[in-house]
């Protein structure tokens, strides 16, 4: 794994040692996710139960290389984690250290644009001022710095490119409050009580909000009791969707909202409707206005064998020398994992050039 995802995928070179070539046979790269899930597993929940993880990567198991049976190893093998205060603590500690070894933040100062002169971004102007750099590492959505900050002259991809791109899928989100403590829950629920196949279909074949949908649902105060008030439960319900719907409406998350929290309540045996004092919703249109987001995307690029390490965008500009990308649309792949990957392949980039 270490030797696949620290690859900054700038050259077919990077991957030409007998380690990872025999890794990668290993993994059944040519073989599908449905195939080389099948081989191992005969009951159907089980097989399920291997190939969800791939509904979040962009395309159906029989589309997907067999290379991401790496994300069960991840979770089985690795464990699932989960950092004390919650996910902002992980923000937190990498600003702290940040700030502990000189580094300067300025929040709340849109960048607007980025003035090239021979061949170099020279100056980043923003909302409040303008900064002069020797070296640039666009974190925010590539397809919003390639085509809102850059002149046209200086994109490495053009629209065709971006419009050929095959997008993971979105998601409808709830953030919820309760005012008391469920009993029958834990941190991480998958709910399978809806065909597999059907939602996965709706996801990447017919592009449609789906007609009953499989969700997660994550109780971090079930882990972490600071995460809630006292005799209070923090709930997170996510709903996988077609990348690109645009009738994203109140009433739909409503309707959806009320449909997946119904089957939750005769699941666990307890009302949740009647104790809700908080709820926000989040979809494609708030990942736009937010993050810029391409198509309002959540997750990046599918994860298909053609977007797959060096077909990704580049983490390195090809027309500007001091410009360089990190995030979920490059490699090596999207996930706050590999985003927080991507960020130390490319910092080694810029340490390694300059």
């Amino acid at each position: 794994m270490d030797k696949l995802v620290l690859k900054p995928g700038l050259s077919l070179t990077e991957f030409m040692e007998w380690e990872v070539l025999k890794g990668v046979i290993k993994l059944d790269l040519f073989s599908s996710m449905k195939k080389h899930v099948a081989a191992y597993f005969k009951d159907e929940r089980l097989r399920e139960l291997m190939e969800f993880p791939v509904l979040f990567l962009g395309a159906l198991p029989e589309n997907t290389p067999a290379l991401y049976s790496l994300m069960n190893y991840a979770d089985m093998i690795g464990g699932t984690w989960f950092p004390e205060g919650g996910m902002n603590s992980v923000v937190k500690g990498i600003y702290d250290l940040a700030t502990e070894l000189g580094v300067n933040f300025f929040f709340n100062r849109n960048v607007e644009q980025l003035h090239v002169q021979d061949g170099l971004v020279t100056q980043v102007q923003t909302s409040h001022g303008s900064f002069y750099p020797d070296v640039i590492i666009g974190s925010a959505d590539y397809h919003h710095v390639e085509t809102r900050l850059l002149p046209p002259a200086y994109r490495t991809y053009d629209d065709k490119y971006w419009e050929s791109r095959v997008m993971a899928p979105g998601c409808l989100i709830y953030f919820v409050g309760l005012n008391k403590k469920l009993k029958n829950i834990k941190h991480h629920m998958l709910f399978f009580d809806a065909p597999f196949h059907r939602h996965a279909e709706e996801i990447y074949t017919t592009k449609e909000w789906p007609t009953d949908p499989l969700f997660y649902v994550s109780a971090t105060s079930a882990t972490d009791p600071a995460l809630a008030p006292a005799g209070h439960e923090n709930l997170f319900f996510l709903i996988p969707v077609a990348p690109g719907l645009n009738d994203d409406s109140e009433e739909l998350r409503e309707h959806y909202f009320e449909k997946i929290v119904s089957r939750m309540e005769t699941r666990i045996g307890e009302d949740i409707t009647g104790s809700i004092i908080y709820k926000k919703t989040y979809a494609h249109r708030d990942f736009v206005n937010d993050y810029n987001s391409f198509k309002g995307n959540a997750y990046g690029l599918a994860n298909t064998l053609r977007q797959t390490a060096v077909l990704k965008p580049s983490i390195k500009s090809s027309k500007i020398k001091n410009l360089y990308y990190t995030g979920q649309l490059t490699v090596p792949g999207p996930g706050v994992p590999p985003s927080l990957i991507s960020g130390e392949v490319v910092s080694k980039q810029v340490l390694k050039e300059w």
